[in-house]
C-alpha cells in the first residue's frame, strides 16, 4: 500500500518534476522545429514515447502553452495507422507474414505487351497473351496481360491525352452533372461513403449524400435526392460502370434524366468529379477529424460553400464556379460606412415617420 501511495505522488503533476519535464519538452520542441531545415535528426519511438510520459507530469494549463509546434500531421498519424489495420485485417489472406514471391513481369515484357496494344488496339488479353507465348515463348496468361494494361496503358498510350468528351456535352449550366461515390473513415474508425454531385460546366458543388457502410440501390437513391435537395435535376447524368448504378431503383429514381455512361476501365474519361474527389482528400479530409455521419456532413456543407464562392480555379480563367453560373455575393472586406448614405438612409426615414405620423393624427382627430 505504501508503494502505491508512492508510486501516485510521484505522477502527481507539479513541483520539481514539473520543471525538469517543461526544459525537455521545449528541448523536444525545438528539435521538431529544426526538423523542417533539415537541422534535427528524425525523432525514435523511445523519444516519442518519453515526450508522451513527460506531459503527465505537467499540469493542464501549461500542456496548452507547451503544445504549439505541435503539428495536425502528428495528430493524423495515428487514426490513419487505425485504419491501416483495419483494411489489412479485413482484405488479408493470412495474419502471418509469407514470403515474398515472384516480382512480377520483367520491363521488356511490358514493353511488348504495350507496343502489341498500341499496333493493334482491338486486341484482346486473351490474343494479346497467345501471341507473345507463340512468339517468344514465355509463360503468360490473360490475367497478367489485364493487369499490365490496368496499371500501364494510360491515356497518353491511347492518344487521349485531350480535353474530355463530356466537354461538348456541357455547354450551358446545369445541362449536364456528373455523380460518383468514395469512401472515407471516421475518428473512430467507421466507414462512410459519400456521393457527389458536380455540375461539369460550372464545375460547382450541387451537394454531398452520406451513406453508411454498406450500400445498395434504394440507400443510393437516398443519398441522390439528399444531394440534390431543393434543385430542378439536369437533363443529363454522367456516371461510371460501378455496380452500384445499375440498380433498378437508381433506374427508376432518375426518371426522364438521361444517363451516359463513361469509358470502361478508363478513370480518365470522368476527369471532372475525379479530380474533385481527390481535392476533397488532399485539401480537407486528410487534415480534418470527424466522429459520425452528421459530423461529416456539417463539414462537407462548409467545404461546399468553401468551394463554390471563395476558391478560385485556373480552369474557369480565375473565377469562381459561383460566378460563373451567375450568383454574386458581397464579402464583408468590400461593405464600408459611407457618411454621406448613412445620412441619407436618416433623412429618407425621418421624412416616412413624419408622414405616418401625420396621417395618424388626421384619422384620429380629423378636422
Amino acid at each position: 500500500m505504501q508503494l502505491i501511495v508512492t508510486l501516485a505522488k510521484l505522477a502527481r503533476p507539479g513541483g520539481v518534476r514539473s520543471v525538469i519535464a517543461e526544459s525537455l519538452l521545449l528541448k523536444h520542441e525545438l528539435i521538431i522545429s529544426g526538423r523542417s531545415r533539415r537541422r534535427a535528426p528524425p525523432q525514435t519511438t523511445i523519444d516519442r514515447f518519453a515526450l508522451g510520459f513527460m506531459v503527465l507530469f505537467l499540469r493542464l494549463p501549461r500542456v496548452a502553452k507547451l503544445a504549439a509546434v505541435l503539428k495536425p500531421a502528428t495528430l493524423l498519424r495515428f487514426p490513419k495507422a487505425l485504419v491501416d489495420r483495419k483494411y489489412r485485417r479485413l482484405f488479408s489472406s493470412t495474419g502471418t507474414r509469407r514470403k515474398p514471391g515472384p516480382k512480377g513481369p520483367t520491363k521488356e515484357l511490358i514493353s511488348a505487351i504495350l507496343e502489341m496494344k498500341l499496333r493493334n488496339p482491338r486486341f484482346g488479353h486473351q490474343r494479346i497473351a497467345h501471341q507473345i507465348s507463340h512468339a517468344f515463348g514465355v509463360q503468360i496468361d490473360k490475367d497478367m496481360v489485364r493487369r499490365v494494361l490496368a496499371t500501364q496503358y494510360g491515356p497518353d498510350h491511347r492518344g487521349a491525352s485531350g480535353p474530355s468528351w463530356l466537354t461538348f456535352l456541357a455547354q450551358s449550366n446545369d445541362s449536364l452533372w456528373s455523380v460518383d461515390l468514395f469512401r472515407c473513415e471516421s475518428i473512430l474508425p467507421r466507414s462512410h461513403w459519400v456521393l457527389v454531385v458536380i455540375d461539369a460546366f460550372t464545375r460547382r458543388i450541387i451537394g454531398f449524400g452520406i451513406g453508411s457502410e454498406y450500400v445498395d440501390g434504394p440507400h443510393l437513391c437516398r443519398m441522390f435526392n439528399q444531394a440534390i435537395a431543393g434543385k430542378a435535376p439536369p437533363a443529363r447524368i454522367s456516371t461510371d460502370h460501378d455496380p452500384l448504378f445499375r440498380f433498378h431503383r437508381w433506374l427508376a429514381n432518375l426518371l426522364e434524366v438521361e444517363e451516359i455512361k463513361t469509358v470502361p476501365y478508363a478513370p480518365m474519361s470522368h476527369p471532372f468529379i475525379e479530380r474533385l474527389i481527390g481535392t476533397i482528400r488532399r485539401e480537407y479530409l486528410d487534415h480534418t477529424f470527424f466522429w459520425n455521419s452528421i459530423d461529416l456532413r456539417q463539414k462537407l456543407e462548409n467545404f461546399r460553400a468553401y468551394y463554390n464562392r471563395d476558391r478560385v480555379h485556373r480552369s474557369l480563367n480565375g473565377t469562381t464556379p459561383a460566378n460563373r453560373a451567375g450568383h454574386s455575393f458581397v464579402k464583408k472586406q468590400q461593405m464600408r460606412w459611407h457618411p454621406e448614405t448613412a445620412q441619407r438612409l436618416l433623412q429618407v426615414r425621418t421624412r416616412t415617420l413624419n408622414g405616418t405620423l401625420r396621417e395618424t393624427l388626421q384619422r384620429s382627430w380629423p378636422q
